[in-house]
C-alpha cells in the first residue's frame, strides 16, 4: 500500500504568515470595493477616485434607471389596460344595383350625410380645435426636476421641440387623466435635443418631465404648437 510522504513541518506556512496573507487579501478587496465597485454600481464614491475615473456618474445613472423602472412597474400594475383596435376584415357589400360598397374603416370618420328637410333648427357646428403656440425657457440646477403639461382632448395633436444649452438631461414623456395615473410615450437619458409630434391618447394632461443629473445648471427651451387649450408648469 502506497503511503504519501508527509511534508516537513518547516515547509508549511506558519500561522503568522497565514494571518498576514489573509490581512493583505482583505485590504486589497476593500480597496477594490471602495475604488471601483461602489462608484460604478451604486454611485457611492468614498475616496473620490470614482469621479476622476467617470465611474460615479455611471453608478448614479444605473441607480436612477433602476428606480424609474421600479416606479414604472408599479404604475403599470394600477393603470387600466388600453384595448387594442382591431382592423376591420369585413368583405365589400354588393347593393341591389350592382355597386360595390367599401367596408367601414374604423380609423376614418364617417362621411357627413346631407340633412333632410325639417321644421326644427339644426344644431350649430362645433368650433374647430384651438391652435396654440408657446415657448417655455427654464433652468435646472443639479439633480433638480421640472415638468410641463399640455391640456389636450383625445386625438388632439401638438408639435414640439426642446433642447438644452449643451449638456444632456434625463426626460420622460407621459400623460395622465381621469382614472389614469400614468401613460408613457417615451423616455431617455443624457439627451440634449428632441422634436416630434404628440398625439393625445385620451383627454387629460400630456407633456414632459426633465431631470438634470449633471454637476452644473442646464438651460432648457421648449417650443409647442398645436391643438391644446392650456399649458401648465410644475416644479
Amino acid at each position: 500500500m502506497f503511503n504519501a510522504q508527509k511534508p516537513d513541518p518547516s515547509e508549511l506556512p506558519s500561522t503568522r504568515r497565514l494571518l498576514k496573507s489573509t490581512g493583505i487579501a482583505a485590504v486589497v478587496a476593500s480597496a477594490l470595493l471602495a475604488l471601483f465597485v461602489l462608484p460604478a454600481e451604486y454611485g457611492v464614491d468614498p475616496t473620490g477616485a470614482g469621479s476622476l475615473l467617470g465611474l460615479t456618474e455611471m453608478g448614479r445613472i444605473k441607480v436612477q434607471l433602476a428606480q424609474e423602472a421600479a416606479a414604472d412597474a408599479a404604475t403599470d400594475l394600477t393603470a387600466p389596460a388600453t384595448p387594442a383596435i382591431e382592423a376591420s376584415t369585413a368583405e365589400p357589400a354588393v347593393t341591389p344595383g350592382g355597386q360595390v360598397e367599401a367596408p367601414y374603416a374604423p380609423l376614418s370618420p364617417p362621411a357627413t350625410q346631407p340633412a333632410a328637410p325639417s321644421a326644427t333648427t339644426a344644431p350649430a357646428p362645433q368650433p374647430a380645435a384651438k391652435m396654440a403656440n408657446d415657448e417655455s425657457v427654464f433652468t435646472l440646477a443639479p439633480d433638480a426636476g421640472f415638468e410641463i403639461k399640455l391640456i389636450m382632448e383625445k386625438g388632439a395633436q401638438a408639435k414640439f421641440e426642446w433642447f438644452t444649452d449643451g449638456a444632456g438631461v434625463n426626460y420622460d414623456t407621459h400623460a395622465d387623466g381621469p382614472g389614469i395615473n400614468y401613460h408613457g410615450y417615451g423616455k431617455g437619458t443624457d439627451t440634449a435635443r428632441q422634436e416630434g409630434e404628440l398625439v393625445a391618447a385620451f383627454e387629460g394632461q400630456h407633456g414632459w418631465f426633465w431631470r438634470n443629473r449633471t454637476d452644473e445648471d442646464v438651460k432648457i427651451t421648449l417650443r409647442t404648437s398645436g391643438e391644446y387649450t392650456d399649458i401648465k408648469e410644475y416644479d
